[in-house]
């Protein structure tokens, strides 16, 4: 049995059976001074290579909540992906950022960034192997309701979910922010289960127009439910302010974008987690 058919048994089966600065709130989410946001950083296993993940949820909450894993851009598990956790768990869901890379293996620049998501990009089962380790720890949680789970990702992120989703997993859905469309085996996505949401700048250098074009067919091709929303103006990394505000390098922070990415998260999240 492979590690996804693995997968989908363990989660049919259980179908059946601190505190953030007020600044860093005010730009990024308006906080709900009920909540009580507990994080905390959990270590967990790929044979023998320690992953290190981080998991976010708000303590007010009683029962069984919806779940979403967040996958980290190519410079790795950092604060940017931790704070959207954050801010995710003052939706009132559980937030999991899975390690894909390993502890202690933050790349310090564009280079070793560059290297890390090669490795990866270049090694698909490897790539999804990692995800659904990230997806295990999330389901593991007492809180988390496993027929309520979607997966984001950010850049590099937002490719292997989508990867995620080509796996075959049984998930809701998968959400990739600017993130990378192609993928070695486009006929893989005749197994996607999970209602598929793209969010693209429209001067994304990483995802031009024709690979967002074969994207849409290799959805179509495959009889996916998916959305693509492309954002004029918009380069790669949109979400990020710290990638600055100067569109021409490729790479830029456009606010726009960003609230509007997030309200079409927030929307898709009600579709799903309703069941509509």
């Amino acid at each position: 049995m492979d590690n996804v058919s693995l997968f989908n048994c363990m989660f049919k089966s259980k179908l059946i059976v601190s505190v953030l600065g007020s600044s860093v709130i005010c730009i990024l989410f308006c906080f709900n001074a009920s909540a009580k946001i507990i994080t905390k950083d959990v270590e967990y296993k790929d044979g023998k290579t320690v992953l290190e993940g981080f998991l976010a949820y708000d303590d007010s909450v009683e029962g069984k909540r919806p779940g979403v894993l967040i996958v980290h851009e190519w410079n790795g598990l950092g604060s940017y992906v931790k704070n959207r956790a954050q801010q995710i768990a003052q939706l009132g869901y559980v937030a999991f950022c899975a390690d894909i890379y390993g502890k202690g293996i933050r790349p310090k620049n564009t280079e070793e960034s560059a290297k890390q998501a090669g490795i990866y990009r270049a090694d698909r089962i490897l790539m999804r192997r990692r995800v659904i380790l990230g997806l295990e720890e999330l389901i593991n949680q007492e809180t988390v309701d496993p027929s309520r789970i979607v997966a984001i990702g950010y850049c590099f992120g937002g490719g292997t979910v989508l990867e995620l989703a080509r796996s075959g997993i049984e998930i809701a859905g998968v959400i990739s922010f600017h993130g990378n469309l192609d993928t070695p085996n486009p006929k893989d996505s005749k197994n996607i289960k999970a209602k598929v949401l793209v969010l693209q700048g429209s001067e994304d250098p990483a995802a031009p127009p024709d690979a967002r074009l074969a994207f849409q067919k290799e959805m179509d091709d495959a009889n996916v439910d998916w959305q693509m929303i492309i954002y004029g103006g918009a380069v790669h990394g949109f979400t990020n302010p710290a990638n600055g505000n100067d569109p021409t390098k490729g790479v830029a922070y456009n606010e726009k974008a960003d609230k509007r990415s997030w309200n079409a998260m927030e929307l898709f999240f009600n579709e799903i987690f309703s069941g509509k």
